[in-house]
């Protein structure tokens, strides 16, 4: 028998997002950073992956049923204080995805633009980019496309500050409520970080390049860690500075550490924090 005298409750991260069978991005990375940053994670896989470091091999679209039965299982009985969406390979399951948003009233939503891997392997179907950006763009509190995504979403290459700050522009006219956009592939000693906002604020961030081949599920780490922080009752500029910081000592905490052949995974574990707890109201 269970007796009803809970006092508090977890920070609750959903991650709608593919698996990466080699623990480094998806949904794997999106657990450890949630774990690390004292929150409560649970998924909704959109897709099976099988890769490793060197690259995807396969991909298996997880059917659209399946992915609203596994959002609706977790939020009609745990809830979730925030979302953050990652790979969506298919037109259906960007639709299933933005109907769920809707069904549960989702606030605090991520959406990371997974298009590309760091292999260079393209994770999602043409006809899809159109309705993510119809039905997703206005749902999430913000979007996160590195420079290659943002490219593919203007329709252009990107290749200086003043592109990234006009491609921001762009994606909020398509409907984005805030653009963080990331300029890791831009060359330099330094990486620029571009957050827009529709009310007009944009900020410049700026920080030394981290020199490390392991580099894989940067992105899908960075959007996590700012669900986290949402979830945590940060400000959206606060979480995005939170996230990079927590990316930043996660790079640098793995740069010497070898996992596999290619891009291996950042240390999501450097410094995990112990479960966060929430009053009940």
């Amino acid at each position: 028998m269970i007796v009803d005298d809970f006092k508090f409750e977890y920070p609750r991260v959903l991650s709608i997002a593919g698996s990466d069978s080699g623990g480094g991005a998806g949904i794997q990375a999106d657990l450890k950073t949630f774990a690390a940053l004292g929150c409560y994670g649970m998924t909704a896989i959109t897709a099976l992956t099988a890769q490793n470091t060197c690259g995807v091999r396969a991909i298996h679209a997880v059917p659209a049923q399946m992915l609203r039965d596994q959002i609706d299982a977790v939020l009609e009985d745990i809830g979730a204080d925030a979302v953050k969406i990652g790979m969506l390979n298919a037109p259906e399951i960007v639709r299933t995805v933005a109907e769920a948003i809707e069904r549960h009233a989702l606030k605090n939503v991520v959406f990371d633009p997974v298009m590309v891997a760091t292999s260079g392997a393209v994770l999602i179907d043409q006809a899809a980019v159109d309705v993510l950006v119809r039905e997703l763009f206005p749902r999430a509190v913000v979007i996160t496309p590195n420079l290659d995504e943002a490219a593919l979403l203007v329709g252009r290459p990107l290749s200086s500050a003043q592109d990234m700050e006009q491609a921001a522009l762009e994606l909020l006219a398509k409907g984005a409520r805030a653009v963080l956009l990331k300029g890791g592939h831009l060359p330099g000693d330094s990486v620029i970080d571009l957050l827009v906002t529709d009310n007009g604020d944009k900020f410049w961030m700026e920080a030394p390049r981290i020199h490390s081949p392991n580099t894989h599920g940067t992105g899908c780490t960075l959007s996590s860690a700012m669900a986290a922080h949402l979830a945590l009752g940060a400000s959206l500029r606060e979480a995005v500075q939170q996230a990079r910081s927590f990316v930043r000592e996660a790079l640098q905490a793995g740069a010497q550490v070898r996992t596999g052949q290619g891009s291996g995974p950042l240390n999501h574990g450097y410094a995990p924090l112990a479960m966060r707890l929430k009053a009940l109201a």
